[in-house]
């Protein structure tokens, strides 16, 4: 252990290995270590005793749930953008090649107290059951707007510069109703609050772009993807892509401690009376508490169930998203299912998060009007979670840290975060213009 790393990754939580990977790809030489004897940290995947486990002390799981080995239960479930970030760093490493993608069956809105798809095309807002008919030709209006938007071709912005026309005015250009703005911007530009219409209108019509871009791939019912077996296979390729690049792995190391020189820079980390030296340290929140402050709490519900989420067309995997307006609150709420189709769970069973950000401290009240639309569960687990962001200079100390996993059911906010700690480590923006149609041949139909 006693050489000298350009980088030292501490944790192998998805955006650490996610990092190590790319900057093994990099040319850097890379030291990655946990404490734990698995992957994951934070998003690790559980069978079913592991779940038992940690939810239920020492019990055994009922023996109708089927065998423990067939559960991939995701920690911090997340769905992939077909044409999202994550799918280009994917394509860009190569890391497909390990892996095998399924499309998700639906993507579903919550508004006036139902579950509606969410129409993502000019065409789609005309069936939608969602809108009165007046409204859906307004709503039609827009979508063809957004469709046909190229940011280098003038004739398509219709006279409006997006860096400076705020979101709030394109949207009243068009006269769209508050529950129509409320589906667009939280489930399908996916802004977990409203603070998107008072910022420049460009970066929501981009997401509006990569919806329906995404959707238009596989042709499915949804614009989202999911690895099959769960996201616990995402470490694991990002930490094989590391090791083909000379990245060095050793789990199980206990008491990592990142030492520092007088002036208060990381210099390398001790684990068991030995150091690896280093240019900078990256890592997650849990190694630096010192580093860190507390933002706020995620609060969420795991349910195993035998039936998919009534409403969503028997889909078989689903997001679901409730805007906050819908439920008088502050933050959205996330439904996320998932079954056997995906091999997480036994056959005939589903896997269905109910995740918010926390605003009390009592989540089985909070999280009772998402829970209420899952039918009949045959077993909840109630959990909570503290979210951190960095506090520190990485200029001065040379510690990237990561921030905590938020309460979304996508990876577009964890990739964002992902990118800007690479420019930061590396001073160099990683280039995702990559050809997505080797995207296709990595996921199943």
């Amino acid at each position: 252990m006693d050489e000298e790393y350009d980088v030292i990754v501490l944790g192998t939580g998805l955006k650490e290995c996610i990092l190590s990977g790319l900057l093994s790809v990099n040319g850097l030489k890379v030291l990655h270590m946990d404490r734990n004897d698995y992957y994951g940290g934070e998003s690790s995947s559980l069978n079913l005793t592991q779940l038992w486990k940690r939810f239920r002390g020492s019990d055994k799981p009922p023996e109708s749930f089927g065998a423990s080995r067939e559960y991939n239960v995701d920690m911090i479930p997340k769905f992939m953008m077909a044409n999202g970030s994550l799918v280009r760093v994917l394509i860009h490493t190569d890391v497909t090649k390990y892996l095998n993608f399924k499309a998700v069956d639906g993507s579903f809105v919550y508004n006036k107290k139902k579950i509606y798809k969410v129409p993502a095309t000019d065409v789609e807002a005309l069936k939608s059951t969602l809108m009165g008919l007046f409204e859906k030709r307004r709503a039609r209006k827009f979508f063809i707007y957004v469709q046909d938007y190229e940011e280098d071709d003038p004739k398509s912005h219709e006279g409006m510069d997006l860096n400076k026309v705020t979101a709030r005015e394109l949207i009243m250009k068009y006269g769209l109703e508050d529950d129509t703005v409320d589906f667009i911007g939280h489930a399908l530009a996916l802004h977990s609050d409203d603070t998107y219409l008072d910022k420049p209108a460009m970066g929501f019509v981009k997401k509006m772009k990569l919806y329906a871009e995404s959707l238009a791939r596989f042709q499915g019912g949804s614009p989202y993807i999911y690895p099959l077996y769960g996201l616990g296979e995402l470490p694991q390729a990002f930490a094989r892509l590391s090791a083909v690049y000379g990245g060095t792995y050793m789990l199980n190391k206990p008491d990592c401690k990142v030492v520092f020189d007088g002036d208060g820079k990381a210099i390398g980390v001790t684990s068991e009376g030995e150091t690896a030296k280093c240019k900078k340290v990256v890592c997650d929140p849990s190694y630096l508490p010192d580093k860190v402050q507390k933002v706020g709490k995620v609060a969420r519900a795991i349910c195993i169930m035998s039936h998919p989420i009534p409403d969503t067309n028997d889909s078989h995997s689903a997001q679901v998203i409730l805007p906050q307006k819908q439920l008088g609150r502050k933050s959205d709420m996330y439904l996320f299912c998932c079954s056997y189709a995906h091999n997480v769970a036994a056959k005939g069973k589903y896997i269905a998060f109910v995740s918010t950000e926390a605003e009390t401290s009592d989540p089985e009240v909070e999280l009772k009007r998402g829970i209420d639309l899952l039918g009949p569960v045959d077993e909840i687990f109630y959990d909570t979670y503290d979210r951190f962001v960095p506090t520190n200079n990485h200029e001065a100390d040379h510690c990237f840290i990561s921030t905590s996993y938020d309460a979304t059911t996508h990876f577009e906010s964890t990739v964002e975060d992902v990118l800007a700690m690479y420019t930061k480590i590396t001073g160099k923006v990683l280039d995702l213009s990559v050809d997505l149609s080797a995207a296709s041949a990595a996921a199943e139909e």
